[in-house]
């Protein structure tokens, strides 16, 4: 198995600007530590008008990420491309994955927030088709040597070529939230690789894995073992008191994000929305436990997990030391 990174750093506005700052410089050091570790990649979120200081500049802070790391997969979980100017977004995705040296996993998706639909004063209803629209035009610009246009119900753009071109050909891995079997079937036939949340049982994991292979398959694209990545919230808990702390913690902070989630303007199946118990599959607890929770997790195909948790360089350390020499590839 292969691990990596998952979330977001923090940087609120009612703090004073260092402390402020504070939060992303951690977030910084913390990949530079798991590059350290052996650790794969990070996939980072994108959301906005949270008021607890979620992340907005995605590829911004991956820059900076970039130029601390040598190794490390620079990912994206995920960009809401209804939010951007497909155009735009092309050209410093592009930037960033020849500043990298080819590094970049670009996920993308729909969107789902109350909060963010009503901020950017969008109806949810439109977000399916601007996504397929942005998702087109992206592809295109990225692998379009000629000049090109495009005229849709959402962008126009008139004879252009999209600069610089990616590291990465035809261009950087295409990676794609979905639970559903709508959006594992359109997953699939986009040739987008997998991302699986945070909440599902190693059961419905492992439905999802082998419908997104079969539709994958059925449409003539090529299946891979690390097409796939699955995120879990962690915590390396010395004992049971500290495990059942670290579960109050993840669950407190699960209810945050739930109440930026629901209202009137929330896109339906979105995948915090779709669960009763947030906690019960996450892989907190002793390294044993852990180690028996991933176990189970590869038992039914995961070959790479994305751990969400505290930007705790101790927690990363043991995490690493404790358990993923038991997972280590021959």
């Amino acid at each position: 198995m292969r691990f990596g990174l998952f979330g977001g750093a923090s940087a609120r506005r009612d703090a004073a600007v260092p402390e402020s700052a504070h939060g992303y410089r951690d977030f910084i050091d913390y990949h530079v530590e798991a590059e350290a570790l052996g650790f794969y990649g990070s996939f980072v979120t994108e959301h906005h008008f949270t008021a607890i200081g979620q992340i907005s500049a995605t590829l911004t802070l991956l820059t900076w990420i970039a130029a601390r790391t040598t190794t490390l997969r620079l990912g994206t979980a995920v960009i809401v491309l209804p939010w951007h100017n497909p155009v735009l977004l092309a050209e410093q995705a592009a930037t960033l994955d020849l500043l990298s040296r080819g590094r970049l996993d670009f996920g993308v998706g729909k969107g789902y927030r109350n909060n963010e639909f009503s901020g950017f004063a969008m109806p949810p209803e439109q977000a399916e088709a601007r996504f397929d629209e942005a998702l087109s035009v992206i592809r295109q610009a990225w692998t379009a040597d000629e000049p090109f246009s495009h005229r849709g119900p959402y962008w126009d753009f008139a004879q252009i070529v999209v600069e610089p071109p990616p590291a990465q050909r035809p261009h950087p891995p295409l990676w794609m939230a979905a639970s559903s079997d709508k959006s594992i079937r359109a997953c699939a036939q986009r040739d987008c690789n997998l991302l699986l949340d945070q909440f599902a049982s190693p059961e419905q994991t492992g439905e999802r894995i082998a419908r997104y292979r079969h539709e994958l398959e059925a449409a003539g694209n090529l299946w891979h073992p690390m097409r796939v990545a699955v995120a879990r919230q962690f915590w390396v808990a010395s004992d049971a008191a500290d495990r059942e702390a670290a579960l109050r913690r993840q669950a407190a902070a699960n209810n945050r994000l739930l109440a930026l989630s629901q209202g009137p303007s929330s896109r339906a199946g979105s995948h915090i929305l779709g669960y009763s118990s947030r906690e019960a599959h996450a892989l907190i607890g002793t390294a044993d436990e852990i180690t028996k929770k991933l176990g189970a997790l590869r038992d039914v195909g995961v070959h790479y997990v994305l751990l969400s948790g505290p930007s705790s360089p101790d927690n990363l350390r043991r995490f690493a030391r404790e358990i993923m020499p038991a997972f280590a590839s021959a």
